[in-house]
């Protein structure tokens, strides 16, 4: 399937058709808009340039989807409607795109037209990373909250990292960092974006080529009261002639800035210095918040070309686990073909990539698995749903300390997953704040403890408990467990499960999604509309058919016997299908 990607700007149009199985475009060019060259007139040249190439369908980037849209989407009157709606919080980038949609349309109207948003990646974003701290009732009003941008290319990079350490993105903790005249962090754990620099616009966060970044709200006020002269002349100042162009009185072109540092320029140093330290805090922070690191990439024109800046950046990282090789870093180079180079020593603990990105193939990709399902539109599945109280697993040791060295789990009662079953021994939570009692064990014991618990829950303990998929509890919050011959302190194992579908490989076909593969449920037809997003799908043979989530999230849904569904799925790849009839049990 070829895509044809189109990056539609301002000032010009960019494009690539591309063969999302192959690393190279077939074709690509750049056309400059002006007085005489339109959106439509640019689209028009560049059929012209692919003219001897099959177009099977056309994929847009669309910088802003806001809170509209977690994938990418097959484009109609609706969907362009609510890109239309994010325009004031991206008045350089969605008008634009939006003039290419019609355009494109317009010249192909028989082939499918998907937009992938830089956003889209950035859905996963937890309450207390996309929240700023205003009054609630005002941020929902003005759609006040951080969404994040560079997408695509944070999503592709760490997918390429992934497949470099032979490890499932979904067992990593990695910090992404998209370095170029625009710059962004994001901390990507377990395959999902839990933080990222740039906040309700692309202004917050890094410094960058002629943006500032972080700044203090105080400094906004003593501006607009002592030196500009409005709003627009404000947005100006922080956007066009901050950054490093500010800082160095020179340009935002890092390359210019340490030609200039290195012959003594001492605002091209300060330059250098602060946009380093910047990246360095951003490392940090995120490697703190997800409670540990496995990998740091570098990617865009900084990252993939500044050896000096890397070095600056990832320099007294040893306590991370992380030190750079000279001589590694100095030879780096990387391209389409050679994507990834480790700049890291061999004894590093965690390894330092530089990463090629490619976000054109990232939303050809996306555009291709999208349009790729479509095609197998399957309808009348039904899929139970059954709602997880509060329980916990444990191993042989820790079972004994609690019941005793000759005590067994006794059956109480079959679940619906074959071999699991409800055991009669129930055991007490003790966290910070409170006690929790009649915590049921299930069985049979495990290799490893792990307690479930709800947000609820949490808060009632007063403990900070990681949103997991079953098994991965290392770096988990501890917790104390009561039974009636002893007690137990685990430093982890204390997880919110991630909701998830188990599937016999048989269902996985007839749905035809994979192990491993996330979907969206919609409940429709109920009490409360709902959607539940990053639904983990696990297949094995000795899997029964049935969505598991748990009490807050069957509360939140006011879900009965009678709802009905739906289910829309993409994977880690970025693969996205279509709907699916669901019904909750």
């Amino acid at each position: 399937m070829n895509i044809l990607v189109i990056n539609c700007g301002s000032s010009s149009v960019k494009y690539q058709l591309i063969n999302p199985k192959q690393d190279n475009p077939l074709a690509q060019g750049l056309i400059e808009l002006g007085a005489q060259t339109d959106h439509a007139t640019a689209i028009g040249q560049l059929l012209e340039q692919t003219q001897d190439e099959t177009i099977d369908a056309v994929g847009h980037r669309v910088v802003h989807g806001g809170d509209s849209f977690r994938d990418a989407v097959i484009i109609d009157s609706e969907v362009i409607a609510q890109i239309q709606q994010w325009v004031p919080l991206a008045p350089l980038h969605n008008p634009p795109a939006l003039a290419g949609i019609q355009a494109a349309q317009t010249a192909m109207p028989d082939l499918p037209h998907v937009a992938v948003f830089d956003t889209a990646f950035h859905s996963t974003l937890p309450r207390r990373s996309s929240h700023y701290a205003i009054d609630t009732e005002l941020a929902e009003k003005h759609r006040i909250r951080r969404y994040g941008f560079h997408g695509t290319s944070h999503q592709f990079v760490a997918q390429e990292a992934a497949r470099h350490l032979n490890r499932p993105i979904n067992e990593l903790r990695l910090i992404t960092l998209h370095l170029g005249n625009g710059a962004s962090a994001c901390a990507i754990e377990m395959g999902s974006s839990t933080e990222t620099s740039m906040g309700m616009t692309p202004l917050e966060g890094l410094v960058m080529g002629s943006r500032s970044g972080d700044i203090g709200a105080g400094i906004i006020f003593k501006l607009l009261r002592d030196e500009v002269a409005g709003v627009d002349e404000l947005d100006d100042l922080l956007n066009r002639q901050s950054g490093l162009k500010g800082l160095s009185g020179l340009s935002g072109d890092l390359r210019e800035i340490e030609t200039e540092a290195a012959a003594g320029h001492d605002k091209a140093r300060l330059s250098i210095a602060v946009f380093a330290h910047r990246v360095k805090k951003y490392i940090g922070a995120y490697a703190a918040t997800m409670g540990g690191l496995d990998a740091v990439i570098l990617t865009g024109g900084i990252g993939e070309n500044s050896a000096s800046m890397r070095q600056r950046i990832l320099q007294r990282l040893e306590f991370l686990g992380l030190q750079v090789d000279e001589d590694n870093n100095q030879d780096a180079r990387v391209n389409h073909t050679d994507k990834v180079t480790v700049i890291s020593t061999p004894n590093s603990r965690v390894p330092a990539l530089v990463i090629k990105t490619n976000e054109e193939l990232m939303i050809a990709r996306q555009t291709a698995h999208l349009i790729a399902q479509q095609s197998r539109l399957q309808v009348d599945l039904h899929i139970p749903i059954a709602v997880s109280a509060r329980h916990l697993h444990l191993d042989k040791e820790t079972f004994a300390a609690l019941f005793g060295d000759k005590a067994e789990p006794t059956h109480h009662a079959d679940l619906s997953q074959p071999g699991q079953f409800a055991c009669k021994e129930k055991v007490t939570l003790v966290g910070p704040r409170n006690r929790i009692e009649g915590v049921r064990l299930l069985g049979p014991l495990r290799n490893k403890n792990q307690i479930e618990v709800s947000r609820t829950d949490e808060y009632l303990l007063g403990v900070d408990a990681p949103v997991r998929d079953s098994g991965r509890v290392k770096g988990s919050a501890p917790i104390t467990l009561e039974g009636p011959v002893g007690s137990v302190r685990l430093n982890e194992g204390l997880i919110c499960a991630r909701r998830h579908i188990h599937m016999h490989p048989d269902d996985a076909e007839r749905f035809g999604v994979e192990d491993k593969d996330e979907v969206e449920v919609a409940i429709t037809g109920g009490p409360r509309d709902l959607v539940f997003c990053d639904v983990l799908v696990r297949v094995s043979h000795g899997y029964r058919l049935e969505m598991h989530i748990d009490t807050d999230e069957a509360n939140a849904a006011e879900l009965d016997r009678s709802s009905q569904g739906s289910l829309v799925y993409t994977d880690i790849e970025g693969r996205t299908a279509s709907l699916r009839n669901l019904k909750t049990s």
